[in-house]
């Protein structure tokens, strides 16, 4: 019987869907075991991971056997693609299957930001009563939002803010001007000096790799428009998080939202700490409990059928 590696958490029924037909070691501690994993997957067939466990140097030298990754997730930073697909592995991300928790944690956080008023529970249970502090709020609607990157989750995205009255705007190099994505859509192609000049909110959706490292550097951040926001569920390394916080300090930003640090989890004296109207997240946009439903199936049978099974 062949044997799969599970090295992080994965929706139960997709686990059991695996263990019908192969020999499963499932255990979501053991992407902080670096020896226990080392040790379990020397003759292994399958690893499946999500975005901590780091598939590259000794542990996947380790992996003799297989010929399968499974990516519980989208991004493939943490997986040494090139040097997996040169040992005939086959690598599978979960593509499409979160777009929808991202899309919704986008819009979510930006309504948030963007209106101001949503921190002051302990104010008011208090007996304080700050209406008029809290009365110059900003509404979704008919606001401009800036997509950097507009693939499948962009899109999806740049669907549910249209449903909300905002205009959108994206840039992609992949994509030219006369594609008929911009179309079909409804968005507007921009260069990215143009989006930032432009976007009342900034949402990034491109991977991490050498031409996107400090994508928002210091001296675009300067070129954003006054008040703006900025939502980053895509990698950490795309933009100098000491400049976002610096930006809203001194209020040239309005806020950020963001899911995804370098590194992760946050050290201590991190930039953000003490910055106002920031919203926080390890890492979850793209987790829900459907979402994880639909991530986890997915690789399940794309491992399954990746297995000859």
């Amino acid at each position: 019987m062949k044997k799969i590696v599970i090295t992080e958490f994965m929706d139960l029924p997709a686990v059991e869907s695996l263990k019908q037909k192969f020999n499963v070691v499932y255990d979501p501690t053991l992407v902080d075991d670096a020896a226990r994993l080392v040790a379990l997957v020397q003759d292994c067939d399958a690893l499946v991971v999500r975005n901590r466990t780091q598939v590259r140097g000794e542990l996947l030298a380790a992996c003799r056997k297989a010929t399968v990754i499974g990516r519980l997730g989208v991004g493939l930073d943490n997986i040494d693609v090139p040097a997996c697909e040169a040992r005939g592995m086959k690598v599978i991300p979960a593509t499409g299957a979160n777009a929808l928790a991202v899309a919704e944690y986008v819009i979510g956080t930006a309504m948030v930001l963007l209106r101001g008023v949503y921190q002051a529970s302990a104010e008011v249970t208090a007996g304080a009563w700050p209406r008029a502090a809290l009365s110059s709020g900003r509404e979704i609607s008919g606001k401009t939002l800036g997509l950097i990157g507009f693939g499948g989750i962009g899109r999806l995205t740049a669907r549910l803010a249209q449903g909300l009255g905002m205009q959108v705007i994206a840039h992609d190099p992949m994509l030219k001007r006369d594609d008929a994505v911009w179309a079909q859509t409804g968005v507007k192609s921009a260069t990215l000096e143009e989006l930032l000049a432009q976007a009342d909110a900034v949402s990034l959706h491109v991977p991490l790799t050498p031409e996107t490292k400090s994508l928002l550097s210091s001296e675009r951040i300067a070129k954003m428009k006054k008040g703006a926001i900025v939502i980053n569920t895509a990698r950490g390394g795309i933009t100098d998080e000491a400049a976002i916080c610096a930006a809203i300090k001194t209020g040239a930003l309005g806020g950020a939202a963001f899911d995804v640090f370098e590194p992760e989890p946050l050290k201590a004296g991190n930039p953000w700490v003490g910055c106002p109207n920031v919203i926080l997240t390890p890492h979850v946009a793209g987790v829900t409990a459907e979402a994880n439903e639909r991530v986890s199936t997915l690789i399940a049978a794309e491992v399954a059928k990746a297995l000859g099974v």
